[in-house]
């Protein structure tokens, strides 16, 4: 989306979501010369909820959007592959 992002992650025990955020917002900045906001919404999973659900709902955001048509690739998603954690486009 032009004006703001969804992400899906997952987070250690040990991990603190703020600072994961921070690093990334400052490093993006500073490598993209991204403006962000100074806070951020997130919002847990709650146990009804599914992955798959919340995953969905962010791929159909650039088609409500008007951004790209039903079943076309929106070309900013990104996937982590979870055994190697490269990431690679969602097609």
């Amino acid at each position: 989306m032009p004006d703001h992002l969804h992400l899906l992650a997952q987070f250690g025990p040990d991990s603190s979501l703020r600072k994961v955020v921070e690093k990334w917002k400052r490093y993006t900045a500073t490598q993209a010369g991204v403006l962000w906001q100074r806070d951020f919404f997130d919002h847990r999973l709650r146990s009804d909820e599914s992955f798959d659900e919340k995953a969905g709902y962010i791929l159909q955001n650039p088609v409500r959007a008007g951004l790209i048509q039903e079943g076309e690739p929106w070309p900013f998603a990104w996937m982590s592959d979870p055994q190697t954690g490269t990431l690679e486009p969602l097609r």
